[in-house]
């Protein structure tokens, strides 16, 4: 959420800036709103000014054999006002809460306008993997070493789903671990959060109210506040953690990552870039997150993209680092960086991690703060958040990357140890 002093100072560059996400819009009705909002304040702050001091007369005149009983009428009308503009102050900052709970984050200021065709690509990773025989596509190398059973997946759950079977349910825990053990080794802390969260946490990382129609829900309460989601994503639980906390700052940064599957409204497409495993309604995925103050934020946030590059790095997989444009940076997010995977049949690649900095977006919505150390008073801290990794996409890049002439698919090295030492998938 931004803040609306931020608006109120300098609403033209606020615009300005959310423009460049493709954002337009008109502060004029907010800053009617709060100023108002504060004229009424105002106000009520001097009636109860003059409750007090009256109140406190009161012993007085009692004392002094004085009728209170006008007093008593005057004060219970006071009382009323009082009320009364307490509860249109309520309303009012509820009308300014809902102005500001939909709109985007920021983007930083070094950030280009525009969408996908404005992203920068930063750098690119390793050799473009070179063949001298015919290449296969994941999607059948999958099926021919019985990796993948497309069929009965859908025939359990419909499109968008699949099932690991045999050595292809061993590879893909066995990327999973590898991920785990490398977060480990970096000294974050491994967190199983539950796959069922409140509407609280969705608007708490930015995703709601604006993309509430993008989650899996379990209840049936026309008031979605009251109802439970499926997670799309663990820094939608992480991120939640410690909201409406405050923490010492010695305490930070927090260092997280979990493992959960990922349940999302993806519809998967025709389109050969999205066959098989590249887009599904459930795939796994290993998430960081980071709370920082602001002074840690930017280098937590590079931090998060060597991570995720490391991981790449070490399976030894053709990829690139993109910054991307403003507008396309998710809503809740101020910077991103893509890690994007070669996946060799379709000729492109295709995103594996998004790293992002929230700043103190997510922090403003659920009300996680830390204690300034130098002036003992709370602030908002900053949350990032990364994808370490999601396999839904490496997995089917690591299958094409390293296909040989017969079909077979030759293991990572970083990954052997986590498959028993096996060097080939062959079925």
């Amino acid at each position: 959420m931004l803040d609306i002093k931020l608006i109120l100072e300098n609403p033209e560059y606020v615009k300005a800036s959310l423009k460049k996400k493709g954002y337009d819009v008109d502060f004029s009705e907010v800053i009617a709103l709060d100023e108002k909002r504060r004229a009424l304040q105002k106000e009520i702050d001097s009636l109860k000014a003059e409750r007090n001091k009256v109140s406190a007369q009161i012993p007085m005149l009692k004392k002094q054999g004085q009728d209170v009983q006008p007093i008593f009428t005057a004060m219970r009308e006071l009382g009323d006002k009082i009320a009364n503009g307490d509860a249109e102050m309520n309303k009012l900052s509820q009308e300014v809460f809902e102005f500001l709970a939909v709109l985007p984050n920021m983007p930083d200021d070094d950030l280009k306008a525009g969408e996908k065709e404005a992203n920068e690509v930063v750098k690119v990773y390793g050799k473009m993997p070179k063949f001298n025989f015919k290449i296969q596509n994941h999607v059948d190398l999958c099926v021919k070493n019985g990796l993948i059973d497309y069929e009965r997946g859908v025939k359990l759950a419909g499109n968008g789903f699949w099932a690991y079977r045999g050595d292809g349910a061993r590879l893909e825990w066995a990327l999973l671990n590898f991920f785990i053990s490398e977060h480990l080794s970096d000294g974050y802390e491994f967190i199983l959060p539950p796959h069922q969260l409140s509407y609280n946490c969705g608007f708490g990382a930015g995703q709601f109210p604006k993309f509430s129609d993008e989650v899996y829900w379990l209840d049936v309460d026309e008031d979605r506040k009251k109802n439970r989601f499926m997670l799309p994503t663990a820094e939608t639980a992480l991120v939640n953690l410690y909201a409406g906390e405050i923490v010492e700052e010695d305490k930070l940064p927090f260092k997280f990552f979990a493992y959960t599957p990922c349940y999302r409204k993806e519809a998967g497409s025709a389109r050969a870039e999205e066959r098989g495993m590249i887009r599904g309604h459930q795939f796994n995925k290993v998430e960081m997150v980071q709370y920082t103050t602001p002074e840690q934020s930017d280098k937590a946030f590079e931090e998060l993209v060597n991570k995720a590059c490391s991981l790449m790095d070490k399976l030894g997989l053709h990829f690139r680092l993109s910054k991307l444009a403003a507008g396309d940076c998710s809503a809740s997010m101020a910077r991103t960086y893509d890690v994007e995977v070669w996946i060799p049949s379709m000729g492109i690649f295709k995103e594996v991690s998004s790293v992002s900095n929230a700043r103190d977006y997510q922090a403003r919505r659920n009300n996680t703060k830390y204690r300034n150390k130098e002036t003992g008073k709370p602030q908002y801290l900053h949350t990032l958040n990364g994808s370490g990794l999601a396999t839904s996409r490496v997995f089917p890049a690591l299958i094409e990357q390293y296909q040989n002439e017969d079909g077979s698919i030759t293991v990572p090295e970083v990954l052997r140890p986590f498959m028993n030492g096996q060097t080939v998938i062959k079925l």
